[in-house]
């Protein structure tokens, strides 16, 4: 029997170093789900423009999701601005994975959530292309010095893992504006569209709260933080932190007050 109802992840970056196939392999093999929801940038087209890492690991990754979606769990690909080249085959079902722009999902518990990359709310990425692939730059060599970062931690016996891209993120100010920015822009859009909430990824900041009266539910990466969304089979969404095999306390429906109901 499936583990939880969906599995939501994002921001994997396929065909880069800093990609952590081996931590996601060991997130998929334990939770099966009846459903998959891949949000964007699963491959790193950006990255492969200039060169290309596969590693055994990624290859087994894209031939798991392959095998899930054979078996009748429904895999669904949202493109994002790193893969940006297959939304021209929004619409298409490749390998029985469906691809889409975007798509809205009801949970368990009947709530409506847009599924959607996020890239659309980044006025940087969207109007300022050449300051997004500079900060792609920025953040890739940010990630590589934490992979050295890692093995001198581990060869001195520090426990725990400690991201320098994550650091990075929390200590700048004008990072964290934008972050608030983008969560409000999200929570905004799935307003007008009358939906309960929106989960997305492209930031790299995984979280899973209210705002303003509605769901903001961000799935994080896996590329230094390791971190993915599951719904539960009585609708709760819980974020999980595979990198420190931390969970965050689920997200359930707003509960009713007995003069509301």
């Amino acid at each position: 029997m499936p583990r939880v109802r969906s599995v939501f992840l994002s921001d994997i970056h396929l065909g880069t170093r800093a990609c952590q196939a081996e931590c996601l392999l060991d997130f998929l093999r334990e939770y099966s789900a009846e459903q998959t929801f891949l949000i964007g940038d699963i491959i790193d087209f950006w990255a492969m423009s200039r060169s290309i890492h596969w590693t055994p690991a990624q290859n087994t990754v894209v031939q798991k999701l392959l095998r899930r979606a054979r078996h009748g769990e429904r895999v669904v690909f949202i493109p994002g601005n790193h893969d940006e080249a297959l939304r021209e085959y929004c619409g298409v079902v490749f390998g029985d994975i469906e691809v889409a722009a975007e798509l809205v999902h009801e949970t368990a518990d009947g709530r409506r959530f847009l599924l959607i990359h996020g890239d659309l709310f980044d006025q940087v990425t969207r109007h300022h292309r050449w300051v997004a692939v500079l900060g792609d730059h920025a953040y890739n060599l940010l990630v590589r010095l934490n992979n050295w970062l890692s093995w001198g931690r581990r060869k001195l016996g520090l426990a725990g893992y400690w991201s320098l891209a994550g650091y990075a993120k929390r200590k700048v100010k004008t990072a964290l504006n934008f972050i608030f920015d983008f969560e409000e822009s999200a929570v905004h859009h799935a307003r007008e569209r009358g939906l309960d909430g929106v989960i997305c990824g492209h930031i790299h900041w995984a979280a899973i709260r209210e705002v303003d009266g509605l769901s903001y539910v961000n799935c994080g990466d896996w590329v230094d933080s390791c971190t993915a969304i599951v719904e539960h089979f009585d609708g709760r969404l819980e974020l999980v932190a595979w990198g420190v095999r931390q969970r965050v306390p689920a997200l359930a429906a707003p509960a009713i007050e007995p003069a509301e109901a």
